[in-house]
């Protein structure tokens, strides 16, 4: 380990002993209690897994858990995180993944976290590069995962995350990215809910041209929890980020969507757009969503909304005259609700294998 890492594990140890583990009344973890989810077994100190699918030509990986990591982890790795749990994962990890792409990769990479404990990843995207990543999220008691992910000019990454229903797991993540001048990101995340599944971003935008686009759907019945944190940073002028979150929740489930979007001083040109939409299929049901900007500059674009509803009764009443089943009906309605959250995903197949997750567990809610 080099001086400099060794030097950020450090400070994130002591920004989460300064901290400890996230509860209510931490107002970025208002609606999900992490502390009251673990109770006293508490964060642990164990090495989840990572693995890798096939390399693809142009894609260099790293284990870190060796020892004489290369210059380009060493600058990169443990350099961004500031949170929490981020900080946690840095600092009680011994292990994870480092990945650099250096050109266009056409095939998409696959990479899943596994297992119990805390877990680091890197992703580092070369001036020009591009690549489709997909990542699975694998059933455990507890899992904390920081990933940190660079795109250099010009570069561009789709990612598609799927969490499938996973029981009582506590699965935590938390992605940093940065985003030089021209860089595109386009991010899609499908969750399917656990007893508290959360997925948290900060995106810093910090070149002109450069743009993150975040998209989701979260499907959920029974106690499932499903929070999805984000906060974009317009650091420069001429940036753009658009962000379309959809959710469905039925029995005593609970949907979160927290999005803040931060225009820096001098980001002028800058264009934001937040949407977050849910149905509540029940009285019990809960969603949470909660969009904010904080704008610093002057000539900028930025909106944001939020809407929660049920199902449509003139629409249900509609399909029903024309002999379709009430439960087919609503399964249609929901399937258009979520749809245009699904089409955000470029790639064609990905985008099919986030619809048939979808289509699965609207089978138990609809």
């Amino acid at each position: 380990m080099s001086l400099a890492v060794a030097t950020r594990k450090a400070g994130a140890a002591a920004i989460f002993g300064s901290h400890g583990v996230p509860h209510r009344r931490v107002e970025e973890w208002k609606y999900s209690d992490l502390k009251s989810a673990l109770g006293e077994a508490g964060i642990g100190t164990g090495q989840a897994l990572w693995q890798a699918g096939t390399l693809l030509d142009g894609v260099e990986l790293f284990d870190l858990s060796k020892s004489n990591p290369p210059d380009w982890v060493q600058k990169h790795f443990g350099v961004a995180d500031r949170n929490i749990m981020g900080s946690a994962s840095l600092s009680l990890s011994d292990g994870g993944v480092a990945l650099r792409v250096a050109k266009a990769v056409l095939a998409p990479l696959k990479l899943a976290f596994d297992g119990n404990g805390h877990v680091r990843g890197l992703l580092v995207l070369e001036a020009g590069s591009s690549l489709t990543l997909v990542e699975s999220v694998g059933i455990a008691d507890f899992r904390n995962v920081g990933f940190e992910i660079v795109l250099g000019e010009s570069a561009s990454l789709e990612h598609v995350r799927i969490s499938p229903e996973s029981g009582d797991a506590v699965l935590v993540e938390e992605a940093s990215l940065r985003i030089a001048a021209g860089g595109r990101y386009r991010g899609h995340f499908a969750g399917f809910g656990s007893k508290l599944s959360r997925m948290e971003l900060e995106i810093a935008l910090e070149g002109e041209g450069a743009e993150a686009h975040l998209s989701g759907v979260a499907v959920l019945d029974g106690k499932r929890h499903s929070d999805v944190t984000t906060h974009v940073i317009h650091r420069h002028g001429n940036t753009t980020s658009t962000q379309r979150f959809k959710h469905v929740a039925g029995g005593n489930s609970k949907a979160v969507y927290q999005g803040k979007v931060t225009v820096a001083k001098g980001a002028n040109g800058s264009d934001s757009n937040q949407s977050a939409k849910a149905l509540l299929l029940g009285e019990n049901a809960e969603a949470d969503l909660k969009p904010e900007l904080e704008i610093f500059a002057d000539d900028v674009k930025c909106a944001h909304g939020a809407a929660v509803g049920d199902l449509d009764a003139e629409s249900l009443f509609y399909l029903r005259a024309r002999g379709i089943p009430e439960t087919e009906a609503r399964g249609l309605l929901l399937q258009a609700f979520l749809e245009d959250a699904v089409a955000e995903i470029a790639s064609t197949d990905q985008r099919e294998l986030v619809r048939t997750e979808m289509l699965t567990a609207l089978k138990r809610v609809a």
